[in-house]
């Protein structure tokens, strides 16, 4: 039997979906892309396809197989439905995936998640985008699932969900072998006391610099031991490498506004990101404490050549972006513009803060992780955000909800306090995108 939490979080959410269909009742934003295209496939069109869409057709298959299913016509409400379902289905990939980090038995219904990952499932980036046709639910509840089954040590399963996934983001693949290998970390950590230790990983909290490269140069040794778990990822890195020979690339249709390049800043504003809407939980366990912890870790030559680094990086590859510039419907655009473009210098002292930032969330997932575990994640990240160019709060979604499952000690007021926060930021997101549409401008969102 469903949980009574569960049951409000999906009233609600099909309760905002309602209230968002009486007042956006044309599509909005990337909407009129991924509309038309859908209902050409509900028409067996399958050559039509708008060269200005540049992911894969998951979305519309998706939508395809709810709508033979449930007997749905392919208008702007029923197609809708397609992102909430995947919201509804968010929090018990969460609630799996938590409790695999958690090293919990999960006795849970499976209507029943944990209060826990519900919150997690209101994170407002998926939340808002949970009621707008676009790929970014079920690419995130493709993904999670994809870990989870790696975990489990479900190889075949995770790589065929893995190849789904791929469908809905081109740039899953990453977060594919991501859940390979962190499943492999814990199947290393966990092995039996009697096998002997082949790869070096001690604890994040008590690694020094000189236990990485011990950690890189004996991972080697650990291969015969890993590699027969790789043979259904490697069928699928085969399949991947076969779409970028016949594409040209891994970017679909509007190849001209999504040129890869070198875009280093964005790894520093992903954990901005993730401490300006994670600051709950980081401090779940006292500010003093972590305070502590950062500062007892950031020795001052170290820390001033690293934050020098940060800041000749910011000065040599911040990119401004045409639709960064130009688009004032996204809240990026006035952060860009009122606080970045104010003044040349702003974004170069803010180096030190996005150096505490990352120090802040190394300390605290690394409270429960070894040293690879902890890294593994910031390793995904620089062949997922590095080339993107343009700055948008959707593709730190999947990262940062693979980085708040990595905390395992947080108390019950700093759940609390998480809830309440996301709740009060979805409530001001969706009331100024329904109610405060500005003529001539249009809505405001992320």
């Amino acid at each position: 039997m469903a949980s009574p939490l569960y049951l409000a979080f999906c009233g609600i959410a099909v309760l905002t979906l309602k209230e968002l269909n009486s007042w956006v009742t044309e599509p909005y934003m990337d909407e009129p892309f991924h509309i038309p295209q859908a209902q050409a496939y509900c028409r067996g069109e399958w050559t039509s396809w708008d060269p200005k869409i540049t992911t894969p057709p998951g979305l519309y298959l998706l939508s395809l197989v709810l709508q033979k299913l449930f007997m749905l016509r392919c208008t702007l409400p029923m197609l809708r439905l397609t992102p909430l379902l995947s919201l509804l289905c968010l929090p018990l990939a969460l609630n799996k995936l938590l409790s695999l980090h958690q090293r919990q038995p999960n006795h849970n219904n499976l209507l029943s998640p944990s209060p826990e990952s519900i919150i997690v499932a209101s994170f407002p980036i998926s939340w808002f985008f949970g009621f707008l046709y676009y790929t970014e639910v079920p690419s995130l509840v493709s993904v999670l699932t994809t870990v989870v089954c790696a975990w489990n040590g479900d190889h075949g399963l995770a790589a065929l969900v893995g190849f789904i996934s791929c469908w809905f983001r081109q740039t899953n693949i990453i977060w594919v072998l991501y859940a390979y290998a962190y499943s492999q970390l814990a199947l290393l950590r966990f092995q039996p006391t009697s096998e002997p230790k082949r790869l070096h990983d001690p604890m994040s909290l008590s690694a020094s610099p000189g236990d990485l490269w011990k950690a890189l140069v004996s991972i080697p040794r650990v291969i015969p031991v890993i590699l027969p778990n790789f043979g259904p990822y490697a069928l699928l890195i085969a399949a991947f490498v076969g779409f970028l020979f016949v594409n040209g690339g891994i970017v679909l249709g509007d190849k001209s506004n999504h040129v890869p390049v070198l875009h280093i800043p964005q790894m520093y504003y992903f954990f901005a990101f993730a401490t300006a809407f994670g600051w709950p939980i980081l401090f779940a366990n006292g500010h003093k404490h972590l305070r502590r912890e950062v500062f007892s870790r950031i020795r001052t030559a170290a820390t001033i050549v690293i934050t020098i680094i940060v800041a000749g990086t910011i000065q040599r590859y911040t990119i401004h972006h045409p639709f960064l510039l130009s688009d004032n419907r996204h809240y990026t655009f006035y952060v860009w513009q009122r606080i970045f473009r104010r003044h040349p210098v702003i974004p170069i002292l803010v180096a030190p803060v996005y150096v505490i930032c990352a120090v802040a969330w190394f300390v605290r997932i690394g409270e429960d992780q070894t040293l690879l575990q902890t890294l593994v994640l910031p390793a995904a990240l620089v062949p997922t955000l590095l080339p993107t160019p343009l700055l948008e709060p959707r593709y730190f979604l999947i990262p940062y909800i693979l980085l708040r499952c990595q905390v395992t000690s947080k108390s019950r007021w700093g759940l609390v306090i998480e809830g309440a926060w996301y709740s009060i930021i979805n409530l001001a997101t969706m009331w100024v995108f329904l109610y405060m549409e500005r003529p001539g401008v249009g809505r405001f969102m992320w």
